[in-house]
């Protein structure tokens, strides 16, 4: 039985729906981040009231803390952080990057040193399984290698064998019948390794296929290009997860390529910054231009902020440290690209959705390219200089 139908299509651009043992999801979809069980200063009633369908956890930090097993005593991990629809758990790959100071790999296993407690952990592709299960996630990653698009060729040929072997072995280690597993593609900006990952993990066989690897310090040019290369090496009948990308206008120019999933840190990020998204672009809630304003966010946005709140409180919130405008801010940023996905599905359903795109990127300024790449080299480090 297939756990994937297509609804609608509008040449590239689909809808379709996914079906889980917590229920199904529309697709496309963006998916916020609960890396440690939690979405950063909101709760799991916040994220029903803004309509998430699924969120993603992260098994490499909930093994750290507060460790599986006290997990699985709860119940698993929709009950210990009282969250009833779908979860994605991630492997920690992308940990194995980020966090490289601190991760060890030998053969065909990974020593992890923690960040808490400097405690050794050894992490295997069928340990890693056996974790998301035990916590009872509905979607699973197997263990992969992600690294830098300014990685060697051997570096990436080398991450691509080894994601396809861990994989295989991943499929092997799964027991449980209702949790999917999704393959991750490999291979950084070429297009033949990308295929050689692609190929071998479509010999496995997997519920659904992810996209790795992408929006690692390279310019969005190439990203998009990797994305639609990618993407045509995943059958149609099969899901296609696009890992770690989250600003508006990549949401919207993946999809236009086949992407039916999303996740990424982005938005609950800059909300604590002060950065909030708009039609426009983004603004900086710390600016005085919005210290005396009797406006929303955005007039038409039908998140809890800006149905209560103007920019003016936010302002004041901001300026003064205020722990509330984090949880006020996160949870507009969230709604923004939850409802940017309802509004795509629409215009996939009506075959408007490529003027819905033209209009949408004329409107919508983004950061500036170099700025955009300056932040996410300095988050990398900032994630690295955890000890």
């Amino acid at each position: 039985m297939s756990h994937f139908q297509i609804i609608s299509t509008e040449n590239k651009a689909r809808t379709g729906i996914l079906k889980t043992a917590h229920g199904s999801i529309n697709t496309p979809v963006f998916m916020p981040v609960g890396t440690q069980a939690s979405v950063k200063s909101i709760d799991s009633a916040d994220l029903i009231n803004m309509n998430a369908p699924i969120i993603l956890t992260n098994i490499y930090h909930l093994l750290l803390r507060p460790c599986i097993q006290t997990i699985s005593s709860f119940g698993g991990i929709h009950s210990f952080m009282n969250w009833n629809r779908p979860v994605l758990t991630d492997s920690g790959g992308f940990q194995l990057f980020s966090l490289s100071h601190l991760t060890k790999i030998e053969g065909d296993s990974v020593k992890v040193k923690s960040y808490i407690d400097g405690k050794i952990d050894t992490l295997t592709p069928e340990n890693i399984i056996l974790f998301q299960e035990e916590i009872g996630a509905d979607i699973m990653m197997p263990l992969d290698i992600c690294i830098s698009a300014k990685s060697t060729k051997k570096q990436h040929i080398d991450a691509v064998e080894k994601t396809s072997i861990w994989a295989e072995q991943s499929k092997k280690a799964k027991r449980k019948k209702d949790s999917l597993l999704f393959g991750i593609i490999q291979g950084g900006r070429s297009n033949q390794l990308r295929e050689m990952s692609a190929k071998s993990l479509i010999e496995i066989g997997f519920d659904g296929y992810s996209i790795g690897g992408v929006s690692t310090g390279e310019r969005k040019t190439d990203m998009y290009k990797t994305i639609r290369s990618s993407t045509q090496l995943i059958p149609d009948k099969f899901p296609r997860y696009l890992m770690g990308i989250g600003s508006p206008e990549d949401l919207v120019s993946a999809v236009s390529e086949g992407v039916d999933m999303f996740d990424c840190v982005l938005p609950t990020r800059i909300a604590r910054n002060g950065a909030l998204f708009t039609k426009e672009g983004r603004i900086n809630i710390y600016t005085s231009q919005f210290q005396q304003s009797n406006k929303p966010i955005q007039e038409d946005c039908d998140c809890y902020t800006c149905l209560h709140y103007t920019t003016g409180y936010l302002h004041h919130l901001f300026k003064a440290k205020e722990l509330v405008g984090y949880r006020l801010a996160t949870i507009h940023n969230l709604r923004f690209n939850l409802r940017l996905m309802e509004t795509i599905q629409q215009n996939i359903s009506t075959h408007t959705f490529e003027s819905f795109k033209k209009d949408f990127l004329k409107t919508f300024i983004p950061p500036n390219e170099t700025v955009r790449i300056d932040q996410k080299e300095k988050w990398i480090q900032s994630l690295q200089d955890k000890k």
